[in-house]
């Protein structure tokens, strides 16, 4: 998914946090709700301005970041 356009990192807002859509709503907000039992449904009606494509984003953004993560093997 290329979620170029839906998640934003300004230095200004939520410390440089990556962000939905310049919104004040990070990544890591939403992961952490999705982690606590909430269904997508009921983060769209808790969150009215958010669409469940910026859900997915947020989940295709946190998959890449893990995939770049490099772990050496002991030396």
């Amino acid at each position: 998914m290329n979620y170029d356009h839906l998640i934003t990192i300004e230095p200004g807002k939520r410390s440089g946090k990556p962000c939905i859509r310049g919104l004040r709503m990070t990544v890591t907000d939403v992961l952490e709700y999705l982690a606590g039992g909430m269904s997508i449904d009921e983060i769209l009606a808790d969150f009215p301005d958010l669409t469940e494509e910026d859900i997915r984003a947020c989940l295709a953004f946190a998959a890449d970041r893990e995939r770049r993560l490099c772990v050496l093997p002991p030396a």
